[in-house]
């Protein structure tokens, strides 16, 4: 299945695009960019703050928690939901551009490093919501910097936000009906 994409919305996703390479382009950013988005990267930020309170008892659940959610938005985003829309990158598109990192290979909506961004900083900030601007400040450079680096259009990350943060709320529901427990009794059962 391809999904056919409104000729209104590839419109915004270029006049966005062009917006950004003609103000926003610079030698600093263009160093700063790639920096950035390699924070998302497989989620490593996040996996890094996982591992981080993993190793803090008291918020050692919190890491378990995040590692879930970046399961649940990788499988919902890149394993599900990129297949079904097959968008390509607009630099495949636009080719003109010269790469600042090398080409992704996976289909372009949702941006999985939106996504995956979002759904973790959401749950960050309910449980330190003292850091709720600075997880989210970190998601939303990581989203931006996929628009600078010309590896996503617009409605991949806003799609990716919303997305991500659905992915949140479906977490805090496994968490509230008690499924991880339930697994885990199942498993131990069965070994």
């Amino acid at each position: 299945m391809y999904l056919d994409i409104p000729s209104k919305i590839i419109n915004f996703d270029n006049y966005i695009l062009v917006t950004i390479n003609k103000y926003l382009k610079s030698k600093y950013l263009d160093r700063l960019m790639p920096l950035i988005t390699s924070m998302g990267n497989l989620g490593a930020v996040w996996i890094l703050i996982a591992v981080f309170l993993l190793l803090d008892t008291p918020f050692s659940n919190v890491g378990e928690i995040i590692i879930l959610t970046l399961i649940i938005s990788t499988l919902i985003g890149e394993g599900i939901i990129k297949h079904l829309v097959r968008r390509v990158r607009p630099c495949v598109n636009h080719n003109k551009n010269e790469l600042l990192i090398t080409k992704p290979i996976s289909y372009s909506f949702p941006s999985g490093h939106t996504l995956s961004s979002f759904a973790v900083a959401k749950v960050l900030s309910v449980y330190f919501v003292q850091y709720k601007l600075l997880f989210m400040a970190i998601a939303l450079l990581i989203a931006l910097s996929r628009l600078y680096l010309h590896v996503h259009y617009p409605t991949d990350v806003i799609a990716g936000i919303i997305i991500g943060l659905i992915c949140s709320e479906i977490v805090f529901i496994i968490i509230e009906k008690g499924y991880i427990e339930k697994f885990a009794s199942l498993y131990q059962n069965i070994m």
